[in-house]
């Protein structure tokens, strides 16, 4: 059986030979601002909290993402009239169907991110298949529409996973730290039409500000960076994936950067980035769909 842990060589990312992309209108990098809309269903699945359904509380901190986090970010991201790439488990979706349906109608993108944020590494890819199906049927059912991006909610996926992408007609996922560019995923020796663009940690808001008493998370405590610090880190962040012309992920959940002073932190973020005139910003979708058309067929990127 083939896991995460013993790829073979049929099944392996392909990172770009592009050193300076191309991006629309001649911007000089491009931008995606992505949420994972996780609600409880993250601590249930992280394995720190497997009595999450009994407990009130801890129920209550996921929940804050769809219920409070989630809409603060959606007005912010109109005030700017940029667009942004939800992605939203099954289960939270049919939860809180009418965030999942604004979400949409706001003209934000949806991608899958499983049913109840699963480990997709331990999964069976005839698991994984259905936990996209049933996802994508919610989708399709409350907001009209079926997700053509996938970020693996485990932080990693089978090595044949990416053949099941592809089977399934997905554009991209943005599940692997290997790059800052997109690129093609290589599947039996020949490269194909699934990108990945690839998100970094130092970009994601979980290692900076998530935390919980009991059950402990950071497993180790003592984490809650200052939001002046994390700031500063993601505008020099930015400066130098502008200054390379790359593409700029940052990784963000509702529960956690939809806080009241973060959601100032992702304004000013923004405000920096906009003070530049030659930036993308762009769903995972427009990012794909260009990478595809303007870095070469599959078979080989420019």
């Amino acid at each position: 059986m083939t896991t995460s842990a013993t790829p073979t060589p049929g099944y392996r990312p392909r990172p770009g030979a592009v050193d300076r992309p191309r991006w629309p209108g001649g911007a000089r990098c491009a931008v995606m601002l992505s949420f994972d809309v996780d609600g409880p269903a993250l601590l249930a699945n992280l394995g720190h909290a497997p009595d999450i359904w009994r407990s009130p509380r801890l129920f209550s901190l996921g929940a804050y993402g769809p219920h409070r986090g989630t809409p603060r970010i959606l007005d912010l991201l109109e005030d700017f009239r940029i667009p942004a790439t939800f992605f939203v488990p099954g289960w939270t979706g049919e939860s809180w169907p009418d965030l999942l349906k604004t979400i949409a109608d706001r003209g934000h993108e949806l991608g899958h991110h499983g049913y109840l944020h699963e480990l997709y590494y331990s999964r069976s890819i005839a698991e994984q298949r259905a936990l996209i199906e049933r996802s994508q049927e919610i989708f399709q059912r409350v907001a009209g529409t079926t997700a053509v991006g996938f970020r693996t909610p485990s932080g990693d996926f089978r090595a044949d996973s990416p053949r099941l992408l592809c089977d399934l007609g997905f554009s991209y996922s943005s599940s692997m730290r290997g790059d800052d560019r997109p690129y093609r995923w290589r599947i039996d020796g020949q490269d194909t039409d699934l990108i990945e663009i690839p998100a970094q940690w130092e970009l994601d808001d979980f290692p900076q500000f998530a935390y919980n008493d009991v059950p402990a998370e950071p497993r180790s405590q003592d984490r809650i960076a200052g939001t002046e610090l994390t700031l500063d880190n993601w505008r020099r962040e930015f400066d130098g994936y502008y200054r390379y012309g790359l593409c700029y992920v940052v990784m963000m959940h509702p529960e956690v950067m939809g806080k009241p002073s973060r959601a100032l932190l992702l304004r000013r973020l923004i405000e920096h980035i906009r003070s530049h005139d030659d930036v993308w910003f762009a769903t995972g979708s427009q990012i794909a769909q260009w990478w595809r058309t303007h870095h070469g067929a599959a078979g080989g990127d420019k």
